[in-house]
């Protein structure tokens, strides 16, 4: 039988980079890669497992034995265990028989392995990232359709529940059988961008891929590594751009993953005060450990070259910041200065930024993050923490608690609306209707609006309107387009045959041309990250529920005018206007098209005297439970 001959990719700058947190492309050195070593083909392996006693690959070439093939350590006491085995070749199964310091015999997935499989037994797969990619014009145009100063307008997804097999609803769609549906569908919705729910490999359904266990596969729930990367080049040549969760903080206990992974504390933390997530019951990185910072950073870096991703969107920043999060008084450990925040985690995410925007600078990079940490989105060298956006949470809760009430009592929660232009530009926001609103027994999106079916429809509508018309970047979750009725449930496929109703299909209808508008509109946009791009016009108007405001692009006159009548009467509304001012009216949310009742926003009469503090005034007819944007004629 072939044995583990001496061979590295490693050189003394790669351990010192590894050892120092600071090699972020540690997927070109460690797990599985096929080479020609000495004339012979096969296998070069390499695993960090620095306590270990013995490290040995095992896998169907050798029966899963583990005094067969026992790979070498290195010399220099990096704790990097490596070797070259004849013969194995892409589609092997193999994991690490990690004998530890305790005599304790553990089975692990390679940490850096492409690919694993889908059983209890999870074996990690020699396999490939190589792939003839066809999205050359789209990397080329990327900088400017990922610019804050263009519509960013994302669908957020699950894959496995999207939608499901045709004949057999319990059937996952492939990435190229979803690719034939979701590329049409986001095109025709006018999306900019897809945001995925994690698809590094998962061993636990119902954890909807954020528990990890293989940071560097493509779950082969749907297929191969190439499969998914003819999703992506699907959508890119579709101009679609393409967002993936990534969760740094925090991992599984499953057997074969990073836990324990050597037999000892290697990827979290010993102390459960600041390694065990007591919400989650999974384990924290210990971002004070260099090689676990390059491990991290290297992941990330690697989904952006490898996989060609437009961004990353960071789940649970909050609990990576806040020593605190989740935690009881007397169940955490202050910082050496006292605090709350974890320090080590704040330095891990200023230098995943900083690497991630200095390796691809046309990338973006966002933050689930709910609290409200200082400069998470301002650069680092100013003291930031260098995230391209963040999550604007507070906005969603305002906005959620205020469109949840009767009409009736909306105008004692006015400021719901009003408290959010207060700081819309302290960051660069994105604003969020995610999964997370739509499960855990909170309803869907439009069964959170008050009233009967035509209310329902009209307020969420409305909502809508508020949002696209909103500074910042937006985010909906799947089957909010359609008005999903059910809450979001992972096992099975939105109910896509709703689109038979017509108030389901004139919602949908809705939101395809609020994102044309969006993207074609340059005022709603252009200055969307700047306070130049906003300003109030009626924000007080409590008694009546309406709120005015204009978006200004960056040309003088590049000006629309929304209008929310949030009240179910149609009434005629008096709004002051600049001199020389000229308006009409290009969308209406009551209109019959998307479901509404018909009434037109007609500008009834136009006056010279002043009103709203402005020189002149116009009236319109307001209809019920809308939103109306205006633009100002050239």
């Amino acid at each position: 039988m072939d044995k583990v001959l001496p061979f590295s990719l490693f050189t003394d700058h790669d351990v010192y980079l590894f050892r120092e947190g600071k090699h972020f492309r540690l997927y070109d050195k460690f797990g599985a890669h096929t080479i020609e070593h000495d004339g012979v083909k096969g296998s070069y392996f390499a695993v960090w497992a620095p306590n270990a006693e013995e490290v040995s690959v095992i896998g169907t070439f050798n029966n899963w034995n583990s005094e067969s093939h026992k790979l070498l350590p290195r010399w220099d006491g990096s704790g990097i265990w490596e070797g070259f085995i004849a013969h194995i070749a892409w589609g092997n199964l193999y994991k690490y028989a990690i004998r530890s310091n305790r005599d304790v015999l553990l089975e692990k997935g390679d940490p850096f392995a492409l690919a694993w499989e889908q059983n209890v037994q999870a074996a990690s797969v020699v396999s490939t990232t190589w792939f003839d990619w066809k999205d050359r014009e789209w990397m080329r145009k990327r900088k400017k359709n990922n610019s804050l100063k263009s519509p960013i307008s994302v669908y957020e997804m699950h894959l496995a529940s999207w939608m499901r097999g045709t004949t057999d609803p319990e059937r996952f769609f492939s990435y190229r059988e979803i690719a034939e549906r979701l590329v049409p569908y986001l095109k025709e919705m006018n999306f900019t961008h897809v945001e995925f729910m994690p698809l590094m490999e998962y061993p636990y359904d119902p954890s909807w891929g954020y528990q990890v266990t293989g940071f560097y596969a493509a779950t082969s729930r749907f297929g191969s590594p190439q499969d998914l990367m003819f999703l992506i080049d699907e959508l890119h040549r579709h101009e679609i751009g393409v967002i993936l969760d990534w969760v740094p903080s925090h991992f599984p206990g499953d057997a074969n993953g990073l836990h324990y992974f050597d037999g000892t504390y290697l990827y979290e933390h010993e102390d459960p005060r600041k390694g065990f997530h007591p919400e989650w019951k999974s384990h924290i990185f210990n971002y004070g450990r260099p090689e676990v910072r390059s491990f991290l950073i290297s992941n990330a870096m690697f989904w952006l070259d490898r996989y060609h991703a437009d961004g990353l969107r960071v789940d649970a920043v909050t609990s990576m910041l806040h020593l605190d999060y989740a935690r009881n008084e007397g169940e955490w450990e202050p910082n050496a200065e006292g605090g709350n925040v974890n320090l080590e985690a704040l330095k891990f995410l200023q230098d995943f930024n900083t690497a991630v925007y200095k390796g691809f600078p046309d990338v973006m990079t966002i933050a689930e993050e709910s609290s409200d940490f200082p400069m998470l989105t301002k650069p680092v060298h100013d003291g930031g923490v260098g995230f391209g956006m963040k999550w604007m949470m507070g906005w969603m809760h305002d906005t959620l608690k205020y469109f949840k009430e009767d009409p009736l009592f909306r105008k004692y929660e006015h400021n719901k609306i009003t408290f959010s232009s207060m700081y819309v530009y302290n960051e660069n926001y994105m604003m969020p209707l995610s999964h997370d609103e739509v499960v855990h027994g909170k309803s869907s999106l439009i069964y959170k609006m008050p009233g009967d079916e035509w209310q329902k429809f009209a307020n969420l509508r409305a909502l809508y309107t508020y949002m696209y018309t909103h500074p910042g970047a937006k985010l909906l979750f799947m089957g909010g387009e359609f008005g999903q009725t059910g809450e979001w449930n992972f096992t099975r496929s939105l109910d896509w045959h709703l689109l038979e109703h017509s108030v389901h299909k004139g919602l949908q209808e809705y939101v395809k041309e609020l994102n044309r508008l969006y993207r074609t509109e340059t005022s709603l946009y252009e200055n969307q990250f700047d306070r130049s791009g906003f300003e109030w016009v009626e924000a007080n108007d409590d008694n009546n529920s309406v709120f005015v405001y204009l978006r200004k692009g960056s040309a003088e006159n590049d000006m629309t005018m929304i209008v929310l009548n949030l009240t179910p009467r149609v009434f005629d509304y008096k709004i002051g206007v600049d001199e020389g001012t000229n308006w009409e009216v290009i969308l209406n949310s009551d209109d019959k098209t998307f479901g509404g009742s018909g009434v037109l926003p007609e500008i009834l009469d136009e006056e010279d005297d002043e009103w709203m503090y402005r020189p002149n005034s116009l009236v319109l007819r307001l209809p019920p439970l809308a939103g109306v944007v205006l633009k100002q004629k050239k």
